[in-house]
């Protein structure tokens, strides 16, 4: 499993809560603050009585209005708020302009070598990613939150009927030194969150607000009136790594503005090149996972894994190949539960193929290893490409062609699904065993599906499919993957039906399966089944059914272990219980030194795992293992355990 909280994604989204909440707390200081911090407890708090807590939540309101301005902010119509921003090792500027009264915003940063933006005009919510591109944000909770940004922005919670939201009173709270009055607020077409205000200056101090599968909170201070209103001057936000910090520089209200003026704005594609429209490259297939050839600034060939769960990263060794230094510290995490650090450069030339990306944004990001894969991965292609191009995975003759939008047909790609983008990833709806879901489409992933564990729990999917195996199934930014590994009778997506697929359930409270706004993650153990074309413009995928069956669709690990490659051997990171490998003897921590007379080769590690999936049930596979100093001669019977 490739890293799904990609490092700008995660700095994309990170700046625009904060962007949101300068534009909150600009447009009232601590409307912002407590939309953002209100959705971290929600789940944990007491609730008092309705009359009480339409009471508290009357009188905390009305003491809020007054300490922020009261009728000062009547008449307000635009207001623009500029931050000097300092973290993730990086410092720049947050801009944000906001309708007072609808609550439109747009928030934009520019911290060196990385920039971007976000909003929303009533309709749509949208991002310029770092590379430039504008992408509407309709997956996942990018609607719900864009919805509570307005709501702060515009106060609608001083209104008489609090704006159609539903808000009530969790009671006093103690942080530090100080007592905070802390209210539930669920905006209509919103999601909850939590807003703590200061029960001696009354103004906001803090919110909580989940976003994606982080918690994050916001912190604001220091106070200062403009035009008669008070904003906070101080602004640091937490999303579980280092906090940022935007201190505000300038503060304006500016005359109305249509909503046309937050709209997606337009984009160029002036810095691509593809001579005929169109260009294919040979891919491999290892670990279920598509790797192929790309040049960097005229350098290479590197070996690259092309994900559309992913970004445009470059490993730190190849980033120092290329004589780039990353600027920036930030986190980054996926489908386990760490994170680990991510920084950025500035790339002259990408080459795939004939195509040419010039002048772009990447990451540098230590994302896999050698001992995961059996061999050592340069770099990554991911949103920054696919999102300009339509794109074409031909799993059954393992080529990749990426074609101009202009150029393309889709009258023979297949059965079209259409699809919503959740931050950077495409995400389709569908369902599995009859339930119905939201599933990203996720070529990174080497499983066929994985259920979160919020849907696994809410549709007790393991009560209802007990036959399984416990087992490490994937491996990535966060760490290993650990599933509960059972039979599913059928995926739909779209209306594309397939029989037979192995659900991943997972198991993890943390990382990318957490989180509850998508319900599964699907990757190319399903999708190469079919030929799979991806038309980011008009948001299609396109699934056209192999002509053949594919040996290993369907079928699980047979051994019932997960190896790494290790120093001329294969070492033993997990051992299902009752398994193959367990019945044989095997242990975690044992090396596999030989198999069937043999010495093994990391090289050989994609090669040994797919045997463990397509031999038969009933082979046998022969291994010689060092525990330790002691050798052992085991013999392990395959068979399915699903």
């Amino acid at each position: 499993m490739k890293p799904k909280t990609s490092p700008m994604g995660q700095a994309r989204r990170r700046h625009a809560s904060i962007n949101a909440l300068m534009l909150a707390c600009a447009v009232a200081s601590a409307t912002c603050t407590s939309a953002l911090q209100a959705a971290e407890n929600l789940a944990t708090q007491p609730a008092a009585s309705g009359a009480q807590q339409a009471a508290d939540a009357a009188r905390t309101l009305t003491a809020y209005r007054s300490a922020a301005g009261g009728a000062a902010w009547r008449g307000k119509a635009t207001l623009q708020a500029v931050y000097a921003y300092s973290g993730n090792d990086l410092s720049g500027t947050v801009t944000s302009i906001s309708d007072a009264r609808r609550g439109f915003f747009i928030d934009a940063f520019d911290t060196d070598p990385t920039s971007g933006a976000s909003g929303y005009d009533g309709q749509l919510p949208w991002m310029r990613d770092q590379s430039g591109a504008v992408t509407p944000e309709q997956g996942g909770d990018r609607i719900q939150l864009a919805v509570n940004e307005a709501y702060r922005n515009a106060n609608k919670w001083w209104l008489p009927d609090h704006g159609g939201a539903a808000i009530s009173s969790l009671g006093s709270r103690q942080d530090g030194e100080r007592n905070y009055t802390v209210l539930k607020i669920v905006p209509k077409g919103g999601k909850p969150f939590e807003a703590w205000f200061d029960q001696q200056s009354h103004l906001l101090a803090k919110v909580v607000e989940a976003q994606l599968f982080l918690t994050t909170t916001i912190r604001y201070a220091d106070y200062r009136a403009v035009d008669g209103v008070m904003l906070a001057g101080s602004i640091k936000s937490d999303s579980g790594g280092p906090p940022e910090l935007q201190t505000l520089t300038q503060a304006r209200f500016l005359p109305a503005r249509p909503a046309s003026a937050y709209a997606p704005p337009s984009w160029s594609r002036s810095n691509l090149s593809l001579p005929g429209g169109s260009t294919t490259i040979p891919f491999e297939l290892l670990n279920n996972h598509v790797y192929a050839k790309v040049f960097i600034n005229g350098k290479g060939p590197f070996r690259f894994i092309f994900d559309t769960g992913g970004h445009n990263i470059l490993t730190p060794a190849t980033a120092a190949a290329l004589g780039l230094k990353p600027k920036g510290d930030a986190q980054s995490g996926g489908a386990g539960e760490k994170t680990v650090s991510t920084g950025y450069v500035k790339v002259d030339k990408i080459q795939v193929g004939a195509m040419t990306m010039s002048d772009t944004p990447a990451f540098v990001l230590n994302f896999s290893s050698a001992k995961t894969e059996g061999f050592d991965e340069d770099g990554m292609i991911g949103f920054e490409v696919f999102r300009r191009f339509v794109t074409t995975f031909d799993y059954g003759a393992q080529t990749l062609t990426l074609t101009d939008p202009a150029s393309f047909s889709p009258a023979e790609a297949g059965r079209p699904v259409p699809f919503k983008f959740y931050d950077h990833s495409v995400q389709v709806t569908g369902t599995v065993d009859g339930v119905p879901g939201r599933f990203n489409i996720d070529t990174g992933s080497r499983s066929e599906i994985t259920l979160t564990k919020p849907f696994v729990d809410k549709n007790k999917w393991r009560e209802s499919h007990p036959h399984g195996a416990l087992a490490i199934d994937g491996w990535g930014v966060g760490g290993p993957s650990h599933s509960y590994v059972v039979r599913g009778s059928e995926l739909t997506l779209g209306d594309v039906r397939q029989e037979n697929v192995i659900n991943s359930l997972a198991l993890q409270d943390k990382g990318a399966f957490s989180d509850t706004n998508y319900d599964g993650n699907v990757g190319s153990g399903f999708m190469k089944r079919f030929a799979v074309t991806f038309d980011y413009g008009n948001r299609i995928m396109y699934l056209k059914p192999r002509a053949a069956p594919v040996a290993d669709s369907g079928v699980f690990d047979r051994a019932g272990m997960w190896i790494n490659a290790g120093d001329q051997a294969f070492d033993v990171v997990d051992v299902t219980p009752g398994g193959p490998a367990a019945a044989a003897g095997l242990l975690v921590g044992d090396r596999i030194v030989a198999v069937d007379g043999a010495a093994v080769a990391s090289a050989q590690l994609p090669t040994f795992r797919k045997r463990l999936r397509t031999e038969p049930a009933g082979s046998t596979v022969k291994i010689s293992v060092l525990s330790g100093t002691e050798k052992r001669e085991l013999q392990i019977t395959l068979r399915d355990q699903l």
